[in-house]
This record gives C-alpha cells, sequence and structure tokens, in this order.
C-alpha cells in the first residue's frame, strides 16, 4: 500500500482486569482487527467501505458504514467474558452462497491457559499477534471467489454455553440453523502460534468435492 494515505490507531485499549483478563481483552482487540481484514480481504464491500488504521503498528482496513464496524465490534466484545472463562473454542467467519450453503470459512481457534500464573508480557503478545495480521492480508491467493451477492456472519463455537442469566453479552448469542457440511472440510492452514498462556490457530475451511456434488 502507499505511504502517502495518514492512518490513526484502529481502536482504544479495552479496560483489563487481572491476567486472564489482560489476556482476553488483547485477543478480542485482535479479532476484531482480524475479522474486519477478512471481510476487506474477500472483497465483497467496495474499497471506499473501508479506511486505513494502524494496528500493532501495521497498516490495517477498519470498517467506515457503521453498521458494519458495529456488527464486528459487538460480537467480539460480546465475547470478552466468555474468553476469560475459557468457554470459546472457536470463532468463524462464514461466508454463503445464494443457497444459504457455506462455501467458505475463516476459523479462528482458540486456547486459553486458564491456570497459567505468570504475567502476561503484552507486548510479546502483540508481537506474535502481529504475525498474524500481516498473514492475513496476503493469504487471498488461499480463499475461494465467492459470488457477487454472498453474505456472511460472524459465529462462535462454545465449548459450554455461557448462562444468559450471569452474562449480559451471552444474550446475543443464540444458535444457529445454519447449514452444516456434511462431509470434513479441506482445510488450509494460514498461521498458528503456540505458547504460553494464548494458543491461536487460523485456518481456512472449504467444502468437500463430493460435498459441492451432493449439494
Amino acid at each position: 500500500m502507499p505511504n502517502s494515505k495518514p492512518t490513526t490507531p484502529f481502536s482504544g485499549k479495552m479496560e483489563r482486569k487481572g491476567n486472564q483478563g489482560e489476556i482476553a481483552g488483547i485477543l478480542v482487540e485482535f479479532l476484531e482487527v482480524a475479522i474486519t481484514s477478512v471481510v476487506y480481504l474477500k472483497g465483497i464491500y467496495p474499497s471506499g467501505a473501508f479506511e486505513r488504521r494502524r494496528y500493532m503498528n501495521v497498516v490495517v482496513q477498519r470498517a467506515r458504514h457503521p453498521q458494519l464496524r458495529e456488527y464486528i465490534h459487538s460480537a467480539v466484545s460480546g465475547l470478552l467474558p466468555s474468553i476469560q472463562k475459557g468457554l470459546v473454542e472457536r470463532v468463524a467467519v462464514t461466508f454463503f452462497n445464494t443457497d444459504n450453503i457455506p462455501m467458505e470459512r475463516f476459523i479462528f481457534k482458540l486456547t486459553v491457559n486458564q491456570s497459567f500464573g505468570s504475567k502476561v508480557e503484552e507486548s510479546d503478545l502483540e508481537f506474535s499477534l502481529r504475525s498474524f495480521v500481516i498473514k492475513l492480508s496476503v493469504s487471498q491467493p488461499l480463499t475461494t471467489v465467492l459470488p457477487r451477492d454472498c453474505r456472511w456472519e460472524i459465529m462462535a463455537y462454545f465449548r459450554s454455553l455461557p448462562q444468559v442469566s450471569t452474562s449480559k453479552d451471552a444474550e446475543m448469542w443464540i444458535p444457529t440453523d445454519t447449514k452444516q457440511w456434511q462431509q470434513p472440510p479441506l482445510i488450509t492452514p494460514i498461521k498458528s502460534m503456540n505458547s504460553e498462556p494464548l494458543g491461536l490457530q487460523l485456518y481456512l475451511e472449504h467444502p468437500s468435492p463430493s460435498e459441492l456434488v451432493s449439494g
């Protein structure tokens, strides 16, 4: 990208309390940036729908449209309490064709060590997550060309469902009736890290050829 265009910070820092709060806060901020990057990467909106921002000293894209920006922000922010408790296993950005069949999924698989007692070095954690943002920005050749009128949504896979009565943020997450693939998907790794206290994998899922034929 040309360097002549100005950039500003992507967002402010979330409040973080304690070790788990710090890890979860950093992770949620990363997910907001990464999911926006995925949507931008797929080109389903005009480039003018995004504006340049700087995050972890990397130029990224931020949604300019208030509804798009709020959807991504509220979705990942709503996961914060569940991530702190280790309930979230995966976060997916799923793209559907006009028949409402999933065509591609970007999967963020999370592992947070709840028993990790040492102080988290925020700079080290952010340095590792920064590499995901960079890798994601050049991963378009790995992805599928989608129909112009496709739709997408953010999905979360929980190890156990959060209690709605104890978490207001849990109320926004409802069971999905999305069609599921009947055959194991094809998986393309993009980036992974495995260190204490956070493990993260980013990979693509596509339907198997037999799934496409049967569909």
